[in-house]
């Protein structure tokens, strides 16, 4: 779907100003934002992906309005209520009116240390070779799915040329939705400035994604 994170080339949202010397966290709950989303994932009922695709799922003014761990927590609310551990009562009411769904796993506070160190790569093992090669000019689809897609909009419908053919990754578009991991080659893509942002674009940059194969087409 067109997220609200999708901010490539849009305008009206002002300069990107990094914050000097920027804390990890800017107040105490955006920790325990953190140590929920966390404690929750680990209970093994959702993927990265689905996450993900909750908090690119918010309605766009509320997405706007929030900070980023806001984001998180409204997210985490969406997935607990998706997967039968809370009501909407509940969170109203700051209470457990119902019993909720049993986790599948927990995440003990011992354990959260290697599993961290761990992460969760994503890389899998793609049984066909990959269509495209080093050098090949290519072309990204131009669609606008109701569901969870990593090609961002200001890169649909373009030419470029692989740069590079990286491993094997799990398939975000259909993992987020439940219908497995259909791991695919990525690629990484390189588009003139032109290409991508049109007439006045410095003819200097050039600008990279990284593709999963059915984004792509031969050019």
């Amino acid at each position: 779907m067109n997220g609200p994170q999708d901010l490539g080339g849009q305008m009206g949202f002002g300069p990107v100003a990094p914050e000097t010397n920027e804390p990890i966290f800017h107040a105490e709950w955006e920790k325990r934002a953190l140590g929920l989303t966390l404690a929750a994932g680990g209970m093994g009922h959702w993927n990265i992906d689905e996450s993900r695709h909750a908090r690119e799922s918010l309605h766009p003014a509320d997405y706007y309005a929030s900070s980023y761990y806001e984001i998180w927590i409204k997210a985490l609310e969406v997935l607990l209520k998706r997967h039968g551990f809370v009501s909407s009562e509940e969170l109203a009411s700051g209470h457990k009116l119902n019993p909720g769904a049993p986790a599948k796993r927990k995440l003990e506070a011992a354990d959260v240390a290697g599993v961290l160190a761990r992460g969760g790569p994503c890389n899998r093992p793609v049984s066909s070779q990959p269509r495209f090669k080093a050098g090949d000019r290519v072309r990204t689809k131009n669609f606008n799915p109701t569901g969870h897609t990593r090609l961002p909009r200001y890169a649909r419908g373009k030419t470029g040329v692989i740069d590079a053919v990286s491993e094997g990754f799990v398939f975000p578009d259909v993992n987020a939705h439940g219908k497995g991991e259909n791991p695919q080659w990525v690629y990484t893509v390189v588009f003139d400035a032109h290409e991508i942002w049109g007439e006045g674009a410095d003819p200097t940059l050039t600008i990279s994604i990284d593709a999963w194969e059915s984004y792509l087409e031969p050019a």
